[in-house]
């Protein structure tokens, strides 16, 4: 292939997880992937705590921004390889029809924007999904993807979303 793999994580606000996958997946694909997040009914703004998190993990997060999966299906849109989603109401939602047919995967994770508590419990809910997504995008890019044939490839994305990370990891 000529160009990286094009990866679109999904989440309904694209305001958290998917703006983390989005970061992983761009900096852990090294070139060969380049990560990006959408939603299907987008907050209109990144989460504090994620961007924080990116930074402190020194995970580059320029040009961060909670946006519609609209502009994924419209004219113009990076071709896409592969659409995951990280949240399960984004998975049982209608998508938009992806031009080129991506492949599909369901990568499930807690919503740390959901959590409530004290400041270190909603930081640790975010290092949680932010271990889960990094475990399972690193698991991805270590594929030899150009080599394997779909319906494989396909089992290897089914069952990189039910993985989880080490214990303490």
């Amino acid at each position: 292939m000529d160009r990286p793999y094009n990866v679109l994580f999904l989440c309904t606000g694209n305001s958290a997880r998917s703006i983390l996958a989005e970061a992983l997946m761009t900096h852990w694909g090294r070139g060969r992937f380049r990560g990006f997040s959408a939603g299907s009914f987008p907050t209109g703004r990144v989460n504090p705590h994620a961007l924080a998190l990116l930074e402190r993990m020194k995970i580059p997060v320029e040009g961060a921004r909670s946006k519609s999966w609209d502009e994924f299906a419209a004219p113009g849109a990076p071709e896409l390889d592969f659409v995951i989603t990280v949240c399960d109401n984004a998975a049982g939602e209608v998508c938009p029809v992806w031009p080129g047919q991506p492949m599909t995967a369901h990568w499930g994770v807690e919503d740390p924007a959901a959590v409530t508590g004290s400041e270190l419990e909603v930081t640790n809910a975010f290092r949680q999904a932010f271990n889960a997504l990094e475990h399972r995008i690193k698991a991805f890019t270590a594929l030899p993807v150009a080599s394997l044939e779909r319906l494989k490839l396909q089992q290897h994305l089914d069952e990189i979303g039910r993985s989880l990370p080490p214990a303490g990891g």
